[in-house]
Parts: structure tokens; C-alpha cells; sequence
């Protein structure tokens, strides 16, 4: 962002204007393994609620890039995590989710491990001779739960997720998000955008008036109500007075505030969106949350993550509110795509600079200095000689 000076005749100058990384970055596939190493593996990401596993074997797998972990709760109601590959000869052990009550057993050749990871059952054990099976328990994973959300973090030692939150997560609080339940699956969607494209998008609202006509259309753009600062940023929009002109938005608009009195009456009125970085977006609207994890998914790819996530209520009134606000953000998440499809396609232009960015893109430019201070090559602008 532009930086105010005054000079000695008491005129106003202005810092040269930042500007955006260039089209390399979001079209080099030998940057991949640099990413996951890192940036994506040594953070904090996100893999369910704690209300995703309530009972003693329940389980989720997430994926990124070669790495599988596995996210357990044990049969003293703890949750623990595990890399998702057998001691034995590594075979992937768990896909998807679901609930292991006995031991968790490799699909190859049968060993079987606890709850807390150690190795339990070995077949034909006497081939193996002199084998001790403390030895070879599953290689366990960082784990830390915030917001009443399971995070794991694969290498390095990330600060606290309570500490990286600090007093954003006080802003949750009337939201009660840890007693929150699944509202359907975790769901994966393919974008054919680099994952890092996806993510400057989310991280700006420059493009809202424009690019969402109908989000504009009910709400305040959120770059008029935002903080944060580090790896957490936060963006409010609120309800506007005038309904819209759209049937769905505009009765959307009507019943939130009777309906959601779970609520103060101005949080009835208020779309909140947090994202956590490198990869992470938390929306927190009155009636349900929603997480959206960007992922990446080979050259000029990207896989969006998802979930959504409500208080119990089986009111009639509720569920018509949440199908209303589905119906809204599906509209939002389909413009996104086509707007980042297009940003991709358009960088590999011959003609493409990267131009001046706007005070309201701060947060991507916040994005932009992390992986530059962990990937020093980005700052060059063109692609060095090990990544041509």
C-alpha cells in the first residue's frame, strides 16, 4: 500500500504503489514442491469439527499433495492425529471418513494399530524376527482444535492457534461455533486456477461491487469494517436498508433477523469473513459457518475444500434460511470461479505486467509478503533458471 510523506516544501508525496506477484508464480509447476514444504506443511490446516468425529474411532483423512493424515478420536474422547501410511511397507491405511471401533488396520497386509497409534497386530509375526512392535506405532501429527475446529500441522512448530487468533476469537462467541454439527460432507471442488490465484481472490474485496452483484446488493462491502493482523484478517459486511430487487435476496433479508435470535440484533444484520493464512477462509453468517480450504491440485489447479456447519434447529424457519443462504453463496462461489478462471487464463499473456495494487487488496499483499519471505524467489520477476 502507498505510503504518505511530507516532503520539505509541505507537498504530499507518495511512495511508489505496490504491485501484485508476477504471472510466473501462478503458472510454474516446479514451484509446487517449494509451496507444500514451505508454506503449506509447516501451517496450521484445517480437517473437521470436533462434532465431524463424536465417537471413539470416528475419523477424517486429509489430503495435501503426497502427505495423507489421519484425525482420530480415541476411546478416552481425545483426538490425535496420524500420518495416514502403514510402518510396514506404506501403504495408505484410511480414505474419506468414517469410524473405526477396533483397531485401525492397513488394507495390504493387516497390521493393525490402536487408537493412540501403536502397532497392536502384526500377521505371521514370527517372520519377523527380533520385531518390536513400540517401534513401529503410526508417526503422529501436530494437532491443536480452535473455534471448535481440529487443526494439524504436518512439519515445524507453528505459535498456538489461540495465540495466532488472539482476540478475533472472541468475535465467535455469540456464534457458539464449538457446539456447532456438520450441516453435510466435507466436499472437494476442482478450479482450474493455481491455488494461490484462488486465495488472492479471497483475501480482496475490490472486486465485490463488480464481480457479486448480488452480494452488493445486500450488503455493505466488507473492506469498509475490517482488522486483524499477521496471519488473521477479518472483513464484515452488513445488511443494507434497501432490499433487494431478487426474490431470494431480498427474503434472505426479510427473515434473518426473526430467525436467527440466537443472536444480538446487530449480529442478525452481519456477514463475517476471516481468513487465516496461507490457505484458509472462515465465513460465519447468522444462521450457519462455513470453511473453504484451498488446496493445491497439480499445474494450474487447485482443489477448494469445504464444509458447512450450524446449531442444531430443525425450525422449519431455519432450514428455509439456510437453503436461502446456500442459494446466495452458491451464486458467489460460481462467480468466483468464472472471475479466477479468468485472471488465469489472462496471465499468460505475453502482455501481462502486474499492475498497481489497491489499499483495499492489503490482506493479498499481506499473502503476497509471506510466501516471498519464504520463497525469496517470487520477488524476481521472472522465473530463475531452476524454475525455467
Amino acid at each position: 500500500m502507498a505510503n504518505l510523506a511530507v516532503a520539505p516544501s509541505d507537498k504530499l508525496v507518495y511512495a511508489p504503489l505496490r504491485r501484485a506477484m508476477p504471472a510466473w508464480v501462478y503458472s510454474t509447476p516446479e514451484l509446487a514442491k517449494l509451496e507444500l514444504e514451505r508454506v503449506l506443511l509447516p501451517s496450521w490446516q484445517i480437517v473437521c469439527h470436533v462434532n465431524s468425529i463424536p465417537a471413539a474411532g470416528d475419523y477424517i483423512t486429509l489430503d495435501i499433495g503426497p502427505e495423507s493424515v489421519i484425525v482420530l478420536r480415541d476411546r478416552e474422547g481425545a483426538i490425535r492425529a496420524f500420518f495416514n501410511t502403514c510402518r510396514h511397507r506404506g501403504a495408505r491405511i484410511l480414505d474419506g471418513s468414517g469410524s473405526c471401533p477396533g483397531p485401525v488396520t492397513c488394507p495390504y497386509h493387516g497390521w493393525s494399530y490402536r487408537h493412540d497409534g501403536s502397532l497392536v497386530g502384526v500377521p505371521v509375526r514370527d517372520s519377523f524376527p527380533g520385531l518390536d512392535r513400540a517401534d513401529y506405532g503410526l508417526r503422529p501429527v501436530r494437532v491443536d482444535t480452535a473455534l471448535g475446529f481440529v487443526f494439524v500441522a504436518l512439519r515445524g512448530e507453528p505459535a498456538p492457534l489461540a495465540e495466532m487468533w488472539g482476540p478475533l476469537l472472541q468475535e465467535f462467541k455469540p456464534y457458539r461455533t464449538e457446539e456447532m454439527v456438520p450441516l453435510g460432507p466435507i466436499t472437494e471442488e476442482v478450479w482450474n486456477v493455481d491455488w494461490k490465484l484462488a486465495m488472492d481472490n479471497y483475501l480482496e474485496s475490490y472486486h465485490v461491487p463488480i464481480g457479486h452483484p448480488g452480494l452488493y446488493r445486500m450488503f455493505t462491502p466488507d473492506f469498509d469494517d475490517q482488522t486483524g493482523g499477521g496471519a488473521i484478517a477479518r472483513g464484515a459486511s452488513w445488511l443494507r436498508e434497501q432490499e433487494s430487487s431478487r426474490w431470494s435476496e431480498r427474503l434472505y433479508q426479510r427473515l434473518v433477523g426473526k430467525i436467527a435470535t440466537h443472536l444480538p440484533d446487530d449480529q442478525r444484520r452481519c456477514w463475517r469473513f476471516y481468513s487465516a493464512l496461507p490457505n484458509l477462509g472462515i465465513d460465519v453468517f447468522p444462521e450457519q459457518l462455513d470453511f473453504f480450504q484451498v488446496l493445491p491440485g497439480g499445474p494450474g489447479k487447485c482443489v477448494i475444500r469445504s464444509g458447512l456447519f450450524g446449531l442444531r434447529d430443525d425450525r422449519h424457519e431455519m432450514k428455509a434460511l439456510r437453503y436461502l443462504s446456500n442459494r446466495i453463496n452458491t451464486q458467489v462461489n460460481n462467480e468466483d470461479r468464472w472471475l479466477c478462471a479468468r485472471v488465469q487464463r489472462g496471465l499468460a499473456s505475453s502482455s501481462y505486467e502486474p499492475g498497481p495494487v489497491s489499499s483495499i487488496e492489503g490482506w493479498m499483499l499481506e499473502f503476497h509478503d509471506m510466501l516471498r519471505d519464504r520463497i525469496p524467489e517470487l520477488a524476481q520477476p521472472r522465473a530463475p533458471k531452476q524454475f525455467a
